[in-house]
């Protein structure tokens, strides 16, 4: 099968296109021939090194894929021709993957595998951060951060399928139209004063909750804007560094700062994949589609994840595989 064969944590340009022995699945295991593969951050830091989950080179990166069941252990959910999305984590970019049941979840009905690998990490993340962690009320003013990535469109996706206003904040130009196209209800570049555009916006309140995939220089800033008895949801780290939070105005404002680490949360408590999964099987039958913003050839993965790190991407991104 053809598979991109990560040789050493340097990078995109590590990867080599090239034949592979088929994997064998192990026991447990469900053998997918993949259709679509998404485009995630973690892929990029994977190829770098830098990702919490090292996998020692060569192997093939790839955390997350749609596609059909080849072979699937007896007793299972699944059989052969079955339609299916799952958390691969490593392995995605290639012809076959094989993936442990428990990461297997049925395609909804009404999805194309590009919308199904679109779906991926980034909705289940988003609707961790945003019912789970934050528990979002209908109303309530939702600002994001990072809304032209992937998890930031999920993000406005999620909290406006539950009735809440949202506020996109972005960094860069041209996505205004796409993230409200998403559902955002505001767009505010993240220029000097973006903060006080966002207290405007909310009649002075600020945020009742604020989701923040970013970090880095931005995040002081942003927990400025969290309202008296808000939320801030901390889900990642994308501009690099690492925050301080100054707990001073958690006390006085009696702000709540919570983690949403999907990918930690699943280890230690893994029948709440299924739950999710249903959660968001639900709102994509009343209307709720995974974007697909930009579709590149499996050929072209390394342009794909320069693009990633370059900013280049606008929503989300997935590796067409196999029709």
């Amino acid at each position: 099968m053809k598979a991109h064969v990560l040789s050493e944590e340097t990078g995109p340009d590590a990867l080599t296109f090239t034949d592979v022995a088929d994997p064998v699945p192990a026991d447990g295991q469900v053998l997918i021939d993949v259709k679509s593969c998404g485009l995630c951050f973690p892929d990029l830091l994977m190829t770098q090194g830098k990702y919490q989950l090292r996998v020692p080179p060569p192997f093939t990166p790839g955390t997350e894929v749609a596609g059909v069941v080849s072979a699937a252990p007896a007793g299972s959910p699944y059989a052969v021709g079955d339609r299916v999305v799952a958390m691969s984590m490593v392995g995605g970019f290639a012809e076959k993957v094989a993936v442990p049941v428990e990461m297997v979840l049925p395609l909804p009905p009404s999805l194309t595998f590009d919308e199904g690998a679109a779906m991926g990490l980034n909705f289940p993340t988003a609707w961790f951060a945003v019912k789970m962690r934050a528990a979002v009320q209908a109303g309530e003013n939702v600002v994001v951060l990072g809304s032209a990535g992937g998890v930031g469109v999920a993000c406005i996706a999620v909290a406006k399928a539950l009735g809440a206003r949202v506020i996109a904040v972005v960094h860069r130009s041209g996505a205004e139209e796409l993230l409200r196209s998403e559902g955002a209800d505001e767009v505010v570049a993240l220029t000097d004063g973006w903060g006080t555009r966002v207290k405007e916006l909310t009649d002075g309140r600020g945020a009742d909750v604020l989701l923040d995939p970013v970090g880095g220089e931005v995040f002081d800033e942003a927990l400025r804007q969290v309202a008296v008895d808000g939320r801030f949801v901390v889900i990642g780290f994308a501009a690099g560094g690492i925050p301080s939070v100054k707990l001073n105005r958690v006390l006085f404002r009696n702000i709540s700062v919570v983690g949403a680490a999907w990918g930690e949360y699943i280890r230690a408590h893994p029948t709440v994949i299924g739950d999710v999964h249903d959660e968001l099987t639900r709102m994509i039958a009343e209307g709720l589609r995974p974007p697909v913003n930009v579709i590149y050839p499996f050929a072209e993965l390394k342009e794909a994840l320069h693009d990633l790190a370059g900013g280049k991407i606008l929503g989300k991104a997935v590796i067409h595989i196999a029709d």
